[in-house]
């Protein structure tokens, strides 16, 4: 009996652990506005999202030119895009524009605004543009709106996770406890305290390794959802995945790494206890 409420405990255990990992990252670097901004910023390093959204600024001040009468070098432009966003300036703006984008998903502020859109103002306001816009007389307009995607799905709209802005930190709390929780219930019902930990390290490893191939066919899902947007907003959305799934990797292997030291520590603990059994 006892032998069963241990393994009943233990699953439970390892069903809370693999709910409150994934629930855990994603309230800090999707959920919370200052972790996903945070995310952005990190991710505005990456060369590739630089060179999309060096691409898709210079498309834009090269249309702001254009209407003042004017013709310019595409290269020009194109290089002086790639210059801020190689530079110190681009990486909090960038992420001060996925707030906005974080915003109309998870709070359905301005409901009127559709399609999803960022707003481009700022880093085209960046004294890095704004001494060559000068040379033509340009003005930054007040808002430069990019829709973030070519259609919008019925399922997409303002505040659709909202209900995920308000649950979600409670829901990632609440798994942490009842995996805390179930641990210690493990540990109190199992006859042998170094069987137990080995156990409860045995349920971090499948956790881990289960994130990691998790990962891996919600990406085919992700990818679907990347169709609603083309050219450069699909490079940067890439990039953007990309660091995301880097960030959630990395979570993962924190928990394979505690399995394998539970494990160890476990038989450790096990053997000792033989030990003073002979």
């Amino acid at each position: 009996m006892r032998f069963a409420a241990t393994v009943v405990l233990w699953l439970a255990t390892t069903v809370a652990l693999a709910a409150a990992i994934p629930a855990a990252w994603a309230q800090k670097n999707v959920i919370d506005v200052d972790g996903y901004a945070a995310l952005a910023q990190k991710a505005a390093g990456d060369p590739a999202l630089q060179s999309a959204m060096a691409s898709e600024l210079a498309t834009h001040a090269m249309a702001l030119i254009a209407e003042r009468g004017y013709t310019v070098d595409s290269s020009l432009v194109h290089g002086v895009a790639s210059a801020y966003t190689a530079s110190p300036s681009f990486p909090p703006q960038f992420a001060q524009a996925n707030r906005a984008a974080h915003r109309w998903m998870f709070t359905g502020a301005d409901q009127n605004a559709a399609p999803w859109v960022v707003d481009l103002a700022p880093m085209l306001g960046d004294n890095s543009f704004q001494q060559m816009l000068n040379n033509f007389h340009v003005r930054v307009p007040a808002t430069v709106p990019v829709p973030l995607t070519v259609d919008v799905p019925k399922t997409l709209r303002p505040g659709k996770l909202r209900p995920l802005a308000i649950w979600g930190a409670w829901a990632s709390i609440g798994a942490a406890v009842l995996t805390g929780i179930g641990a210690l219930l493990t540990l109190a019902a199992a006859r042998g305290r170094g069987k137990a930990l080995t156990s409860l390290g045995v349920s971090a490893l499948l956790v881990g390794a289960g994130g990691w191939a998790a990962i891996e066919v919600a990406r085919r899902y992700v990818n679907d959802a990347l169709n609603h947007t083309t050219g450069d907003i699909r490079q940067i959305a890439d990039a953007m995945v990309g660091h995301g799934e880097g960030s959630m990797h990395q979570w993962l292997n924190l928990t394979l790494a505690a399995g394998g030291v539970l494990v160890v520590f476990g038989a450790f603990v096990a053997m000792l206890g033989s030990l003073r059994e002979a």
